[in-house]
């Protein structure tokens, strides 16, 4: 059995769970409401404000849809409750970020500054301190475009390996390469 795929989903207060016959889960909470349409082959059944998933054989195919599904609707419970947060930093000489509604501008040390629009989901802001990295802070209920998101930011500068120059996770490490070695 899949440990996650088994394991039941509690539905908190607050949060209405609707299953449709054609595999649809539609989550509405304080937070917004949120879809996904699932295989066919993965069944979910509502019982006393629980959610349970089952599949129908052990073929390996059933075997990921299971825990996948079960993960989804679970993320998606938890961001109509909670919602997602990330946070990156900017780290180089001149990098910035503005925010304006649902853009974001960037100046990464390219010729050009880099906008790029957001989806409505999404919220984001940039705070800049002086004598800090500046740091771009994103919140939404979709975990999955949240992720996207963020990661379509840092693949504009990736963290090189010598300086550590570019967009990363606030947080993440990054390893590090020793330079040239010295001259004799």
């Amino acid at each position: 059995m899949s440990r996650i795929g088994k394991e039941p989903i509690r539905i908190p207060s607050g949060v209405e769970v609707s299953i449709s016959d054609k595999n649809v889960v539609t989550v509405k909470g304080p937070k917004g409401s949120l879809t996904q349409t699932m295989d066919p082959a993965i069944k979910v059944t509502k019982e006393d404000g629980v959610l349970n998933f089952s599949r129908p054989t052990d073929l390996k195919h059933h075997r990921s849809m299971h825990g996948l599904y079960r993960a989804l609707v679970a993320n998606m419970v938890e961001g109509v409750t909670k919602g997602f947060s990330t946070e990156q930093e900017l780290v180089g000489v001149g990098y910035r970020a503005t925010a304006k509604g649902q853009q974001l501008q960037l100046s990464l040390g390219f010729s050009h500054n880099v906008i790029l629009d957001l989806p409505k989901v999404v919220s984001v802001s940039a705070v800049q301190e002086k004598g800090k990295n500046p740091v771009i802070k994103m919140e939404s209920i979709d975990k999955q475009l949240l992720g996207a998101v963020a990661a379509k930011i840092r693949s504009l500068r990736k963290p090189e390996p010598y300086k550590g120059k570019g967009v990363r996770f606030v947080g993440e490490n990054i390893r590090r390469k020793a330079g040239k070695a010295a001259g004799k």
